[in-house]
């Protein structure tokens, strides 16, 4: 009779068959960091992880549809629902949550450039992070810069633009975290910012108000000083005076 060789176990890996999105938060916690809904968590995300967490989300999705009593099975136009869901929130309208910020050129302001100059409008696509409803609307960018200020491509703030917003938030916080973002970037002795957008939470659901729009502004600077700066670049929005 033979023998046979005794089977080897192996000992399971630490983190074996532990879901990353658990290892990501982890990481996040463990460096003291937020990971609210309008917070980009790239840094805590290492190479492959985020293919793997559409997997989780994917799995995740199906069982939101399978509890809806959806027959994703037998219904050809769901089928591929739960797939499509995950791939849209992460690599698409949430992508702001975790890619890295794009590249950024900066110039120095050789010509002491201190005009006024007004970018917009920019197309702005978020989601409201109450019920992750649309936000569609425009912004508009006011900077007053100094011989300082660092110049950006105007294609850039529409990049930065899209970075911020592509996450679930509420608007006022919204526009405030693009302002920091821009100071940050070039520095200018002031910076303003108007968003307008209709939210699909208040005209999709709720009280179905189809016309009604949001509109806030940020003032940073010398348009919080100057009275007359505020209102010409107020002015000068069209469609806004």
């Amino acid at each position: 009779m033979l023998r046979s060789e005794p089977l080897e176990i192996r000992p399971e890996a630490p983190d074996e068959g532990v879901p990353v999105s658990v290892k990501i938060r982890e990481r996040v916690v463990a460096a003291r960091k937020r990971f609210n809904a309008n917070d980009n968590i790239a840094q805590f995300i290492e190479p492959g992880e985020l293919e793997a967490l559409l997997d989780e989300v994917e799995v995740k999705m199906q069982g939101v549809l399978d509890s809806m009593v959806i027959d994703t099975q037998g219904d050809h136009n769901t089928h591929a629902t739960a797939r499509r869901v995950a791939k849209m929130y992460l690599s698409e309208v949430f992508k702001g949550r975790y890619v890295a910020p794009p590249a950024i050129t900066e110039f120095p302001n050789a010509e002491h450039l201190n005009e006024l100059m007004i970018v917009g409008p920019l197309t702005v696509r978020s989601a409201c992070s109450h019920h992750l409803c649309p936000v569609i609307g425009k912004i508009w960018i006011g900077v007053m810069p100094n011989e300082h200020t660092n110049v950006i491509g105007l294609s850039k703030y529409a990049r930065l633009v899209d970075w911020v917003m592509g996450r679930p938030q509420i608007q006022e916080e919204a526009v405030v975290q693009l302002a920091d973002l821009i100071m940050e970037k070039t520095q200018p002795d002031g910076l303003a910012i108007v968003m307008e957008a209709s939210h699909f939470c208040m005209s999709w659901r709720g009280v179905k108000e189809m016309d009604s729009k949001m509109l806030n502004s940020v003032m940073r600077g010398v348009f919080l000083k100057d009275a007359a700066l505020r209102r010409e670049f107020l002015s000068l929005i069209p469609g806004r005076n």
